[in-house]
This record gives C-alpha cells, structure tokens and sequence, in this order.
C-alpha cells in the first residue's frame, strides 16, 4: 500500500468488516504531544498531510482533514489527488466533525476513533453529541492492522539526567510540592501521560522526539511511591542509580495499562482529561473517585524559577550570536550563490550548533521566501524548495535548544528596496509586537484579555491573521507548553511572574509574502498601587528589527524610544561575543531609527 489510494480503500475494506461508518484520526500520539515519534505518524500515513494539527475524518465513499488557518495552503497542496479534502477547521462555514457526521450518518451508525490519540475530553465531547442521535463512538485502531510495512518503531533513545545547576530545583524538592499539592486536592493518585511534565518533574531529558527533549514514558505519583513507566532500553546504570538516588521507581513502558487496571478502587486519582488519551482513563478502575483537572506540574513548570530564567537570558545571546551571523552570511550570499530556502534552514542551524551546550533546533526551522512566507507553518522541502534571490522579502522563523534554555524567534527581512505596501504591513505587525511587549497589566489577567493589543492596528486597515498571538515556552523543553498563551480564544489560565511566552503577531499576503515578527518575553511584577499588583513583560529575545521596512510615521514616541532602547541592548549584549566585522554589521542594523 504505498499509495494514500490504496491505503484509504484497504481502510474502508476494514471499516466495512467491522461495520463502522466512519473513522477518526489525529496528529498525536498516546501522550497528546505536539511533535511526536514517527511510529504514531496515522494521519500523516491515511492522507499525506504532514501539518502538525489536523484530523482525518475518512467515511465510505469520502474523506476530510479539518485543520485551521496555519495549514490551509499546506494541506491544499498535500492534499491534492490524495481523495482527501480540506475542511477549513475556524472558519464560521466550516462544521465540526460531530456536525457532520451528524448530518451525514444514520441511526445506529458506528463510529470509529483510535482511544490512544484522543484526549478523554476529546473524546466524551464527541461521545456526547453523537449520541443524542443514536451514533455510536467505538474505540478501535483500525490503521494499527493496516501500517504493518515500514512502521517506525517507538523509539528508545537513552534517558539522561538533567543537571540541577540548569534545572534550579531538586527531584526531592518538586516531589514534594506536588505531593502537597495533591493532598490539598485529596488525590490521594497522580497519573500523567504528558511527556514535558514527566521530563520537569523527574529532572530527566531524552531523544525521543525530535525538537523536544522529552522521554516517552508515564508517571504515576501517590504520597509514598513515584513510579516511572519507561522502556528498559532507555536506562543505563548510571540513569538507573541517578533514579534509585531520587527514589523513582521504573517498570516497563507497556505495563501503564495493567498497572492502572491494579489500582485501589477506594482511592482517589487526579488526571488531566485534556491531556490523558481514552485508552488510559478506560484502564481506571470505574469506582475509583476521579479528578479530573491540570496536575499540579502544570503550573510549576510554567513558572520558570530564578535559575531556569537566567539560563534562559543565556540562551537568548547565544542565539543572537548565532543569528547574527546567519542574517549577515545570508545578505551577502544571496548574491553570490544560488541558494535555497531549505540550504538556508541547514546553514542556520550549524551557526546554532557552533554555540556551546547547543542541543538541537526547538522546532523545524520555518524559511519562507516570498508567497512560501504566506505559508504560516511553511517547511521548505529537501529537493524543490525556492531559490531565494537577492530581492523580495524572506521570513525566518526558528529556535533552538539549548542546556540553558529554549529560544524561538521569527524576523522579516527585505533583500533588496522594499514597496510601501511592505514597509506599510511591516510597520503594523511591527506596532502590535510592540504594544504587546509594552503592557502593563493587573494580576488576574488572561491572554484573551491582551490579544487585541497585537491585532488593533492590523484590524484598523481591515486585516488580521488567523494563528495565535502568543504561546508558553518550555524551558529546555517543549517549544509550545501550557497553560498560558495569548490568543483571541478564551482560556482560563491567567499570566504568572515566571512565565514565558511569545509576542508574534502576522500578516500574511498569499502568493505575496508573510511577514511575522516573534520575541519571546516572561511575565514579571511591575508595582503594587491601592488597586493591587501589576504585571509587565521582560523582552528575552536578542535580535535587531528590520530598520528599512519601518515607518516612523506610523509609531509613538513611546515606539520609537522602545525600539531604541532595545536595540542598544541588543548591540551592546551580543558584541562582546562578536569579531569585529560582525560587531560593524550588528552596530549598523541597531542604529537609531
């Protein structure tokens, strides 16, 4: 079956002799990871779309992937001839799965959908409205006897400790608070799936998943054990005695079923339902009391202590080293060479990789040349990617992980005189990125609340963009971590002094260009009045703008001497850490605007 053709009739073949209707996949694996190991890859294998959230609706005599704004012009080219079509997932038009099932199934119908990649939520709020019209949910994994050629297997790369002169706090310490925690809540077991939590919690790394430094595994936490379910293959003796030290006791990988199915039916057990998948939460024993809220890691690991923050402010002028080296090799190269997006992307990534404690990227670097820019969550491919010419506007939006911390930071530059249509955007998305990162806020306030800031000046000319204005950031972990993000969908966690998020707002010219400008800044304590305790953001990112695509006449003063400001810090951070050639470079783009 090396077709999406051919896979999709062998898996309708298999749905008929099961008497199902209709199947639902997703990209995730059983812990509801963002990026995730190749074996897990279901919906990528039944339609071609490689976008990193989607889910494949596949029916007996049609298919669909909903996913939203960010993929729309990946997933209409990946797409294309496969029999699968895009349902343009956010847009008013556009039905939800269980709407259009609903319109489209019988009474009686059955449904299919794979347990260990869909959150319980997910799949009780599917459950749910399916059945008011008698069609039924089944938990199955019907590719699972399908994907048996060339089907990765889960990977076992090795666990390694993660050193406490980077992590801040001890394994002793963090088990603790939690327990505390889990008492405060009379949870008397703690079960996660989420590989971030087990990574922060525990002060281990790993291999498995590219970008993320996270270890496939389950935990679960009660006020006397703490056992951690990982392969065998994963541990040396020296990973062995670092987990017998810190009094973690491991079992198999596999086992997490069977040893849930063994729990005290008089206990009490907290859960993440948005995170544990279906399969795990049916594993429960029915008459368990159960919790079912963030776990107490959430919240701790969001808020970076005094330690993390500081490796963080390390990572930050490593990467801007590393970039500033890039932007200037690639100003002169573009004129030199013939070079592609994805030439760039590697060459990118070896200035990263010349910087001490350099791990790997934090996520696939994103370098869109002109309309490929427009192309949100663009990856330019091996063979066929553009060649970037020394005109027209190029978007880099790229990260890295290091020992000290993890970095994303995303500029817009213009190789040659740009039009006032681009310096006109340019400045906009410009002035939202800066009122963002100039809030000041009372304690209590949820991303939602600041949102706007990003988009006012774009809604004034009638434009907007459809991802996301800011998301958390994991600290030598995850590019993307929760709960906090800044987004115009409501969200019930509030901004804490410690977390990190991004400030990128964006605006996107199809066939044109995309311009998007990312700093990530922390949340800090700005002053206590008699009407309470006031926030601000801290400015992480190290990097200069892009001087020839701003109006001045479009910003403040209050702009204008921020952008200064900033600038000179930037310079003045990174030349220490540069030749004098580069030192020339970065002091002529940090000039006064």
């Amino acid at each position: 079956m090396n077709t999406i053709n051919e896979r999709l009739a062998a898996l309708r073949n298999e749905m008929k002799k099961q008497h199902i209707s209709a199947f639902i996949t997703t990209g995730s694996d059983p812990h509801g990871s963002e990026y995730f190991a190749d074996h897990w890859k279901e919906m990528e294998w039944i339609s071609g779309f490689t976008g990193e959230a989607g889910t494949a609706l596949i029916m007996l005599d049609e298919a669909f992937i909903w996913t939203d704004s960010r993929y729309y012009l990946q997933a209409n080219q990946e797409l294309s001839g496969t029999g699968f079509e895009l349902m343009r997932d956010g847009e008013l038009t556009t039905p939800s799965i269980p709407q259009y099932l609903i319109k489209h199934l019988h009474n009686g119908d059955i449904v299919g959908i794979n347990p260990e990649l869909f959150s319980n939520n997910a799949f009780l709020e599917i459950q749910q409205q399916l059945n008011t019209y008698d069609i039924h949910l089944q938990g199955v994994d019907l590719i699972k006897t399908l994907w048996t050629d060339n089907r990765a297997p889960i990977p076992t790369g090795l666990l390694y400790a993660y050193d406490i002169k980077y992590a801040g706090q001890n394994v002793a310490d963090k088990l603790s608070i939690v327990r505390q925690q889990m008492a405060n809540q009379r949870a008397d077991i703690l079960i996660t799936s989420a590989l971030d939590e087990i990574a922060w919690l525990l002060n281990i790394r790993g291999t498995d998943v590219e970008f993320n430094p996270v270890v496939i595994s389950y935990l679960v936490l009660d006020q006397q054990d703490c056992t951690l379910f990982v392969a065998p293959e994963k541990l040396t003796a020296e990973t062995i005695q670092y987990l017998v030290q810190n009094k973690i006791g491991v079992s198999d990988y596999v086992n997490i079923y069977s040893a849930l199915k063994r729990l005290d039916v008089n206990k009490s057990v907290m859960f993440d339902g948005s995170k544990l998948n279906r399969a795990l939460y049916e594993a429960i024993p029915q008459h368990c009391k159960k919790i079912d809220s963030h776990t107490p890691i959430v919240l701790l690991k969001a808020c970076k202590n005094d330690v993390e923050l500081e490796g963080e402010r390390q990572a930050m002028v490593k990467d801007g080293v590393a970039l500033t080296r890039f932007f200037m090799w690639v100003e002169k190269a573009v004129k030199e060479q013939q070079l592609t997006e994805y030439a760039l992307g590697i060459k990118l990534k070896g200035f990263r990789a010349e910087q001490e404690n350099f791990v790997e990227e934090s996520f696939g670097s994103i370098v869109g040349y002109q309309g490929n820019g427009a192309i949100v969550h663009y990856s330019a491919p091996a063979v066929g990617s553009s060649i970037v010419e020394p005109k027209g506007m190029l978007l880099v939006d790229s990260g890295g992980q290091y020992l000290e911390g993890t970095t994303d930071i995303t500029r817009t530059i213009c190789l040659d005189k740009p039009t006032d249509r681009m310096i006109r955007d340019y400045t906009l998305v410009l002035k939202g990125h800066l009122t963002l990162a100039q809030a000041q806020f009372p304690y209590g306030t949820r991303g939602a609340q600041l949102d706007a800031l990003a988009r006012q000046y774009l809604w004034h000319d009638g434009l907007t963009y459809g991802h996301g204005t800011g998301h958390g950031v994991g600290h030598f972990l995850c590019c993307h971590e929760g709960p906090q993000n800044i987004r115009l969908n409501e969200n019930p966690a509030i901004l804490e002094p410690g977390m990190i998020v991004s400030d990128e707002p964006g605006l996107y010219r199809t066939d044109l260009w995309g311009i998007r400008i990312e700093n990530l800044i922390c949340v800090t304590k700005d002053q206590t009045t008699e009407f309470g305790e006031f926030l601000k953001f801290e400015t992480l990112t190290l990097f200069p703008y892009e001087r020839q695509l701003i109006d001045v006449n479009l910003l403040s003063r209050k702009d204008i001497e921020w952008i200064n400001d900033y600038q000179q810090r930037v310079y003045n951070t990174l030349a220490p850490h540069l030749n004098p050639d580069e030192q020339s470079w970065l002091k002529n783009k940090c000039k006064t605007i």
